[in-house]
């Protein structure tokens, strides 16, 4: 019996040591699709939980897209992951919530399937951006800033604006592109 516990934690150890970054996680798209977020790796990613329906939503998402529109989607990608969780302001399946950013903010950006981000029923990449932060979100327009190789930057709530963030983003494209231009 003890050789089979053994076994297990070894068995949860490994599996564990392999959630190392974010990208290393696999979701599920919008459009119902299983995507490994591992594509991102080598860009920045700005992870946002988005809402359809909050009084920040026009601000930010007509932000994150300028955001995405000007730095990617080589060295930058904002990643939205809408939520229900905070005041019932995202209630919309997924085919609506996407249809809805695409025509009214010209969303070019990833959009995920709608997830718990707080919670027992929380996504696993979403456990794991608030262990690495050590901040949890507790409404709408969480942003967790990812570096190119899946770590956690830092995390922001709703009421940091994205035009705040944007020089960050800015130099960390910055490095990466002056990083390319030395490998050449």
């Amino acid at each position: 019996m003890l050789s089979v516990l053994t076994l297990l934690f070894i068995l949860f150890s490994l599996n564990e040591a392999k959630q190392k970054d974010l990208y290393t996680f696999k979701v599920v798209n919008s459009r119902g699709r299983l995507v490994s977020l591992e594509k991102y790796r080598g860009s920045v990613s700005l992870v946002v939980n988005v809402a359809s329906d909050c009084g920040f939503t026009q601000d930010h998402y007509t932000d994150l897209q300028q955001l995405q529109r000007d730095f990617g989607p080589s060295h930058f990608n904002v990643l939205a992951f809408p939520c229900n969780q905070f005041g019932q302001q995202e209630p919309g399946s997924d085919k609506d919530i996407d249809a809805f950013v695409r025509r009214v903010y010209g969303v070019s950006f990833p959009l995920f399937s709608k997830i718990a981000v707080v919670g027992t029923g929380a996504n696993n990449a979403y456990k794991y951006l608030v262990e690495k932060s050590g901040k949890e979100p507790d409404w709408n327009f969480w942003k967790y800033l990812i570096d190119t190789d899946g770590n956690v930057v830092d995390a922001w709530g709703p009421s940091v604006s994205v035009k705040e963030l944007r020089p960050k983003i800015a130099e960390m494209v910055r490095n990466i592109i002056l990083k390319k231009k030395e490998e050449l």
